[in-house]
């Protein structure tokens, strides 16, 4: 099993994962090379992993957003304004069904939160029976500041991060998760 991957449910949800993931690092991408890019995209899928894990904590959550589909990017891409991207045609950007807007959101706030994302990854650590690491998402050094300098500027990711963050906050306090 992949540490980055967690529980066997993100199995099920690796379409998701790759896809919110590569979303989050076009909208707010590295500057400074493929190295910086690599860096960027590790702490955007640290992130969406946390994130997709309390969307989806049961394999029965996964295997339904497997099964109906996460939604799409449309409305992200349209906040974001990144709406025009489909002039490629359509098979260009099949991945962008794949983008959970949720998901996306809840890693925005992950990114550009450190105790929220200590508060995540503990409660993902807690209920997974497989070691995961996180360093990238809680403890960034300068390297990965700088790759991720947009990713991870509250400002900037605000937008989407303040679209569902008062559901991450529920759903850490306790509440229930918030399944498709």
């Amino acid at each position: 099993m992949n540490s980055v991957n967690g529980p066997e449910v993100h199995e099920d949800l690796s379409p998701l994962i790759a896809a919110t993931t590569h979303w989050l690092t076009s909208a707010y991408p590295a500057s400074g090379g493929t190295l910086a890019a690599a860096l960027c995209e590790v702490q955007a899928r640290q992130a969406v992993t946390v994130a997709a894990w309390l969307r989806y904590p049961t394999p029965m959550d996964a295997a339904l957003v497997t099964m109906a589909g996460p939604g799409g990017s449309a409305r992200l891409d349209w906040i974001t304004g990144a709406d025009g991207a489909g002039t490629d045609g359509p098979d260009a950007h099949a991945w962008r069904t794949w983008v959970d807007e949720v998901v996306a959101s809840w890693a925005a706030c992950l990114l550009t939160d450190p105790g929220l994302a200590g508060r995540a990854v503990d409660e993902f650590a807690a209920s997974s029976a497989v070691p995961v690491e996180f360093r990238r998402l809680l403890d960034p050094d300068d390297s990965d500041r700088r790759a991720a300098a947009l990713l991870r500027h509250p400002d900037l990711v605000s937008p989407v991060a303040g679209l569902h963050r008062a559901e991450l906050l529920t759903r850490l306090a306790g509440g229930s998760a918030l399944a498709a």
